[in-house]
């Protein structure tokens, strides 16, 4: 059986790593990744919006890995709108990338979970073989957290290398063009970024299990000790 302290600090890696599975899984499907402001050029140009103009021609934009929405301002008033990546969408994005990060984050959720598995065997029992105990566990944390920052990674790649956020706003949009004002990256996006730590605070908490503390004498022991030897 592990010892008190090691116990501790397993049981609260398993809670971590649960934790980290729970974000994960929120941030997949909530469609507020990214959230911007998008002006509506062809309807600004067209009517020579001057600047205190160009309110009425600037609108919202936000969107997930699978859905968003967005409201359009082209003069008329706002229009609200809402869009799904997939099917159709995702053609005229990055594909490979956009499903990579998909990717990215699913096997991020299931090393997460085996993760969380081999912290409570580990807070169980000690396991015979090496790769179950200490050192898997932080194999499993290790692969979890490096999935979510590829995922991460490649998410951010998408928006400021791909541009990402403007093919979303001005997918078939066949009259009006828009070009993106501002862009923030949102709650979504943070959570996973919070999960990627999550799993670097479990690789310290796995790491500081394995230091072997000495042990301190009570003065009881120290007692019965002296009185032995004196006897001998």
């Amino acid at each position: 059986m592990p010892g008190c302290f090691k116990k501790t600090f397993f049981a609260l890696a398993s809670l971590i790593s649960f934790a980290s599975f729970i974000l994960i899984v929120v941030a997949m499907g909530t469609p507020k990744w990214m959230t911007g402001k998008i002006l509506c050029k062809t309807g600004a140009d067209l009517v020579n919006a001057t600047d205190p103009e160009l309110v009425k021609f600037i609108g919202e934009i936000y969107y997930g890995l699978f859905r968003g929405g967005k409201i359009r301002q082209c003069g008329l008033g706002g229009r609200r709108s809402k869009f799904t990546i997939f099917p159709h969408m995702v053609k005229k994005l990055n594909t490979g990338l956009h499903v990579m990060i998909i990717m990215f984050l699913c096997v991020a959720i299931f090393f997460s979970l085996v993760s969380f598995g081999f912290c409570i065997l580990n807070a169980i029992k000690v396991p015979y073989r090496a790769i179950n105990g200490p050192a898997g566990a932080c194999l499993w944390n290790f692969l979890a957290g490096g999935f979510v920052v590829l995922a991460v990674t490649s998410f951010m790649a998408a928006v400021k290398l791909h541009h990402l956020t403007e093919r979303i706003a001005n997918f078939r949009e066949n009259v009006f063009r828009f070009v993106i004002l501002e862009e923030r990256f949102e709650d979504c996006f943070w959570i996973c970024v919070a999960s990627a730590t999550a799993h670097a605070v479990n690789l310290l908490l796995i790491a500081i299990s394995g230091i072997h503390f000495p042990k301190v004498k009570t003065k009881t022991e120290e007692v019965n000790v002296t009185a032995e030897d004196i006897m001998y």
